[in-house]
């Protein structure tokens, strides 16, 4: 079938992705108690709360982190609820309500034991990171810190430009976007779950951050490709694909299978990257090990969990993920 304007043609990522998919033994159980903790402090409507379950954050968690122990699962669990709901909350706000939010969760994290609060961001945010601080090292919690404080930052900057019916330019987005996606702090998370901090002079290495970049964008821009439906049916242009065609004019054939094209190109640079690394010493290697491949984790697996979520398809993941043929949904007043 060909793509027309009531269709897109998704570009086949999954096939172009031979990483292997792992999935946590320990999925369904922390799963399901981080949807209760998430549900108990987020006062959800019954629609929010159906829309809520049908994210399945803690299927992502389980195969972006497949190794890890039920504490530290517990954990990522309850980050990855809270940074979804933080982000449609985040949707509805203005600049001003942005940094107070930002604000208020930065707090909690500087002080999750004194810090007083009464905004549910803020209460979940002491909860997951209290647990977090008490078995992580300071490099991890400023590196945490620092990572939600660029995302917070461009989100900021994400709500100006709705406001102002700002499309940005792609190297600005692209830019923007690598904070937008809140990527960055799960990579944290992935040197904490395995118990070790990367050394500045290796977090900073070249090689290291092209590896990360290359893998955030991946995530990232397969998320806009997955994403796009549903944003443009709410008039929402912070994607890529929007980007294209308004700074192009390209079609929307045209932009997802450039955005298409760049996802599988960042694959190629991470492995490229990964040809790359040096050498420092033997725990320092085994560390970067862990990590690269706890990122290799977060590329495959955001890319099958976009299928079983129902976020970006509904209910008929699995038939698009096979055929993928999507629908255009109407747009929203």
């Amino acid at each position: 079938m060909n793509a027309t304007q009531d269709y897109f043609l998704l570009p086949d990522l999954v096939s172009h992705c031979s990483y292997p998919l792992r999935i946590n033994p320990n999925c369904d159980e922390i799963a399901r108690q981080s949807e209760q903790w998430l549900l108990t402090h987020a006062n959800h409507s019954e629609k929010k709360r159906q829309s809520f379950l049908g994210l399945k954050a803690g299927e992502l968690t389980a195969a972006c982190y497949p190794r890890i122990e039920p504490y530290q699962l517990g954990v990522c669990d309850d980050f990855m609820n809270w940074l979804f709901n933080l982000d449609d909350w985040l949707d509805e706000f203005d600049v001003e309500g942005t940094f107070g939010m930002a604000q208020c969760c930065i707090d909690a994290m500087r002080d999750p034991a004194g810090f007083q609060t009464d905004k549910r961001a803020g209460i979940m945010t002491k909860d997951f990171f209290g647990r977090f601080t008490a078995t992580s090292g300071p490099a991890n919690i400023e590196r945490f810190i620092y990572t939600m404080q660029l995302f917070f930052d461009a989100v900021a900057q994400q709500a100006s430009d709705r406001a102002q019916g700002v499309i940005p330019d792609l190297e600005s987005y692209i830019a923007m976007r690598r904070d937008t996606s809140g990527v960055k702090p799960c990579f944290v998370l992935t040197a904490w779950s395995a118990g070790f901090e990367l050394p500045e002079e290796v977090a900073t290495h070249h090689v290291i951050t092209t590896l990360e970049d290359a893998a955030n964008d991946l995530i990232t821009w397969s998320n806009d490709i997955f994403s796009y439906n549903v944003e443009q049916s709410r008039n929402d242009t912070h994607n890529m694909i929007s980007v294209m065609m308004d700074q192009q004019g390209m079609s929307l054939q045209q932009a997802v299978d450039f955005v298409g094209d760049l996802c599988k190109q960042s694959i190629d640079r991470f492995e490229a990257a990964r040809s790359c690394l040096p050498s420092w010493s033997s725990e320092v290697d085994r560390n970067v090990q862990i990590y690269v491949e706890g990122m290799q984790d977060w590329i495959v697996g955001s890319l099958h969990w976009s299928f079983d979520t129902e976020r970006y398809f509904g209910k008929m993941g699995q038939e698009v993920k096979e055929k993928r043929i999507v629908a255009l949904l109407p747009k929203k007043p």
